[in-house]
């Protein structure tokens, strides 16, 4: 397979080489030597920055070398063209051995206290000075260097005056930018990194078009074609077989070259220097030097205004049910981990493993997710990160066009107006004070056992669920925990409830307290409403119903939800498991998001302030057009008296 050429680059407009070193150590006679391809006696002790041209090397992008002074007057600018360095050349002279003793007790130590993220090139310059009578090893004296300080990419010699390899520092420099090592080899392992696996894993499955595991002869070099624009010759299909079959009898059947196969050719590639072709690989299939989906390989973001939000398309559902199915391999309806973990395989890591999605969801005794629960997971995924949802759809098979697996919802604004909505997942704020029941509820809506003990919740939670209604009909909901010490930061953000069909409000119904707080913040959100403009129905929900009620909480919820004009409490235990069909009617307010919407009294005098406004307005326009219809007769009624005259 050959190499790449500069599409291997990655969009990469430039490379910044920063040039460190020990004073005479040959940094600016190598820079010099370099860009007049000859050596010169008279250079200057620092010189200025230097381009090589996009056609110096072969992946056609321009170089701009920084030459650096290594005085103390100069070690304020030379910190700072440290951190603008894309790659470091680090200088030793060959001739001077305590300049090479000085790479670890002082510059690299140097690099890592200004958390440089770089890779560095150690180069030896004057390499044609060295005495012959003391030969060295390069690889010996820096293998142990090596070791310590992963970011040398690698070590080379060269010498100005003799214009040995020169060139090849600087191409190694910038092969280090465009083609890392690091991402894509582990050298303490000495094998493949993780994500590069998972990388290539997604591009063979890409090219297995039978699913027979292996890649015969035309998808073989189909795959060339279109990685390389160059057909493979039979000839050549029969040496890489071959190849791989010596080294590793596991790469190659009957069918094919096997996954093993694959990864083994990227293995020797990387192993041979030839970084370039595996990222030519790589970045034709749209991988950053994360060895995630490139942004400009992902369709643009949806615009949409803050009271809109993004769902999967029925065609994107349809098709991670069909993977559901594919990987429920013993048909159980659930997928174990380790066929979760299979299913994202291919992707850079099982986006669910962490938080907000990790226990966000429905799952069985055992652990494993239902389809309820995947199908959840995804919806989640969509509405708090449209385009990784998206980017996870392509890394695990999404054949469809990208730009049609997303679409935006219609404004809650416009929702409001039409009295219904068209939306297939709702997201629901649960406020209330610390100890009522917020994150019991959430634990019973996606099936967890009722506990005794308390657990406070550190940060926002989410908890969703597809709720089955009457009728067969099934839509998602999105529960979002706001801890009660949470609610200043949350409502400090005008829009912190454009995005929301609907808020609850959780209160101890045996704790007078509880209450007084919940009614508090209902009040607080209520208020954050009304000056917004996004005002969200709103629900109260009694917990605890399992204890003796508060007489004064039960009196005063009555009588606030009539004040507000919104829906009376819900009563629920979740102990005794009684939760009065809670998550239909939080459901069923949302799908109506123009009532249940709470009122304070300042709101109702600056509505109906604005009605006796718009009224005034009114009567003023109607006014003023009888006034006109009035003068338009008087004038023609002379008109006709002048006329008759």
């Amino acid at each position: 397979m050959p190499g790449g050429d500069s599409a291997a680059a990655g969009g990469k407009t430039g490379v910044r080489i920063v040039v460190v070193g020990d004073r005479g150590t040959g940094k600016s006679s190598l820079i010099a030597a370099a860009a007049t391809e000859s050596f010169s006696e008279n250079v200057s002790p620092v010189l200025p920055p230097t381009r090589l041209p996009a056609d110096f090397f072969p992946d056609r992008v321009p170089i701009t070398i920084i030459d650096t002074s290594a005085n103390l007057e100069s070690r304020g600018k030379l910190n700072e063209e440290l951190k603008r360095a894309d790659v470091i050349v680090l200088t030793y002279a060959c001739d001077f051995p305590l300049t090479l003793t000085r790479l670890s007790s002082f510059w690299l130590q140097e690099f890592r206290r200004l958390e440089l993220k770089v890779p560095v090139i150690v180069v030896g310059c004057k390499v044609d000075l060295r005495d012959d009578n003391q030969p060295i090893s390069l690889e010996q004296i820096m293998g142990p260097i090596m070791q310590q300080y992963r970011e040398i990419e690698t070590c080379i010699e060269c010498s100005a005056v003799t214009l040995m390899q020169v060139p090849d520092v600087f191409y190694y420099a910038q092969k280090a930018v465009l083609h890392p090592t690091a991402p894509l080899f582990d050298q303490d392992t000495q094998a493949l990194q993780p994500r590069c696996i998972r990388a290539l894993r997604r591009i063979f499955i890409l090219f297995d078009s039978d699913m027979d595991g292996a890649l015969n002869d035309a998808e073989l070099n189909d795959f060339q074609v279109k990685c390389f624009d160059a057909p493979l010759q039979p000839a050549e299909i029969v040496g890489v077989r071959r190849v791989v079959q010596e080294k590793n009898k596991e790469g190659v059947n009957d069918l094919g070259l096997t996954l093993d196969g694959f990864l083994f050719l990227h293995s020797l590639f990387i192993d041979k220097g030839r970084l370039e072709t595996t990222w030519a690989v790589l970045r034709k299939f749209g991988y950053g030097i994360d060895l995630k989906l490139r942004d400009d390989f992902l369709p643009a973001p949806l615009k949409h205004a803050p009271d809109q939000s993004i769902e999967l398309t029925i065609e994107a559902v349809e098709f991670v049910r069909r993977v559901f199915r594919l990987y429920d391999t013993n048909n159980h309806g659930a997928l174990r981990p380790a066929e979760l973990d299979e299913l994202f395989s291919t992707a850079p890591e099982n986006p669910w493993d962490e938080a907000p999605y990790k226990d966000a969801t429905e799952r069985t005794t055992q652990g494993n997710l239902t389809l309820k629960g995947f199908l959840s997971e995804w919806a989640l995924m969509t509405m708090l990160d449209p385009r990784g949802s998206l980017a996870n759809l392509l890394y695990i098979g999404y054949g469809g066009n990208p730009a049609s697996a997303l679409h935006v919802t219609r404004r809650r604004s416009v929702d409001r107006k039409k009295q219904q909505t068209e939306r297939n997942v709702f997201h629901c704020l649960v406020f209330g004070p610390k100890n009522a029941g917020k994150s019991t509820l959430l634990n019973s809506f996606i099936g967890r056992p009722f506990s005794e003990s308390h657990e406070p919740t550190a940060g926002e939670r989410y908890a969703v669920n597809v709720v089955d209604q009457p009728g067969g009909n099934k839509k998602t909901l999105i529960l979002r925990e706001i801890p009660e010490d949470g609610v200043k930061k949350f409502l400090s953000n005008k829009e912190s409830l454009s995005s929301s069909d609907v808020a609850v409000f959780v209160y101890d119904s045996s704790d007078e307290y509880s209450w007084k707080r919940s009614n508090e913040l209902l009040v607080e959100v209520a208020r954050h409403g009304e000056e917004s403009g996004y005002g969200v129905p709103s629900l109260i929900i009694a917990a605890k119903d399992d204890l003796d009620p508060h007489p004064r909480s039960v009196q005063n919820s009555v009588r606030v939800c009539q004040e507000l004009g919104i829906g009376a409490s819900i009563p629920v235990s979740s102990k005794l498991g009684d939760m009065n069909n809670v998550f239909c009617r939080i459901l069923s307010a949302a799908e109506h998001p123009h009532l249940n919407i709470p009122e304070t009294v300042a709101g109702r005098e600056h509505k109906q302030f604005r009605q006796l406004f718009n009224h005034s307005l009114l009567f003023m326009s109607v006014g003023a057009a009888f006034a006109l219809v009035g003068m338009a007769a008087l004038r023609a009624y002379g008109g006709r008296r002048n006329s008759s005259r």
